[in-house]
């Protein structure tokens, strides 16, 4: 669950450990003073930006020469012995975000926490309202197995983020009965037999030959290469999500 922090004064030295919050910061105007290895959004101010590791293998050690006044970080996105390790000496502030509607809490209470307050519920605003035009009645629900994975196949299920975009956007996840990434085989998937396959170009960067060979592989669905960022990113980058989504459903 997201923690509650109590800061005497706004935070000047942001470290960031999550890809998506990372980009949110920016977006807010808390721009943070370092960085995961993949935080690649804004690209512009990717390749200038002080890096402090892996999302899963900080380097602990640059992060304490920072001297930072808040690290924001994620209960899935990062390890809890290093976070532990961090909170015994410094603020730090946890997000967990598994449905969309975590996604505007988490938006509205980091916004507060580094003094973004207004620009944080204006963002809020607009992804309600750009959702809501996406999230419709629909009666048919094609089935959808979401793959993160290959060799061995992982895929989506319940109580994830992913699940809940799907869900929203008028799919049926087929894993839904599953907990959170489970392992998929190939008997599996044909028993499954979804309407379409999507593969997700992260964490797995799934290329069109991989498309090609699940297409040879699963006959019945459809295989959709698809926008990882655009299914998984839970701050600003939502923003670009509906539309995304929208034309993507025009498309199959």
């Amino acid at each position: 669950m997201e923690n509650s922090l109590e800061l005497n004064e706004t935070p000047k030295r942001i470290i960031s450990l999550v890809p998506s919050q990372t980009e949110l910061l920016y977006y807010l105007g808390a721009a943070p003073i370092a960085q995961t290895l993949f935080c690649i959004h804004p690209a512009d101010t990717f390749k200038s930006s002080a890096k402090i590791g892996g999302t899963k293998k900080l380097n602990l050690d640059k992060i304490r020469s920072y001297k930072p006044d808040l690290i924001v970080g994620n209960k899935e996105e990062n390890t809890k012995e290093q976070i532990e390790e961090l909170q015994s000496e410094f603020p730090v502030w946890m997000s967990d975000v598994n449905s969309l509607q975590d996604a505007f809490d988490m938006i509205v209470r980091l916004g507060a926490v580094v003094g973004k307050s207004q620009e944080a519920i204006n963002l809020k605003l607009t992804l309600e309202h750009r959702f809501n035009r996406l999230i419709t009645p629909n009666t048919s629900r094609p089935s959808v197995v979401y793959l993160i994975w290959n060799a061995p196949m992982y895929g989506v299920g319940s109580q994830t983020f992913i699940h809940d975009i799907l869900t929203k956007s008028g799919f049926h996840n087929a894993l839904e009965n599953e907990e959170r990434y489970p392992e998929v085989t190939e008997e599996k998937m044909n028993d499954l037999n979804p309407d379409y396959i999507f593969l997700s170009s992260e964490p797995f960067p799934f290329k069109e030959e991989h498309r090609k060979h699940y297409q040879q592989l699963f006959p019945k669905s459809k295989v959709v290469l698809v926008d990882g960022e655009l299914f998984s990113w839970y701050g600003n980058r939502l923003l670009e999500t509906p539309d995304y989504i929208g034309a993507l459903k025009d498309q199959l």
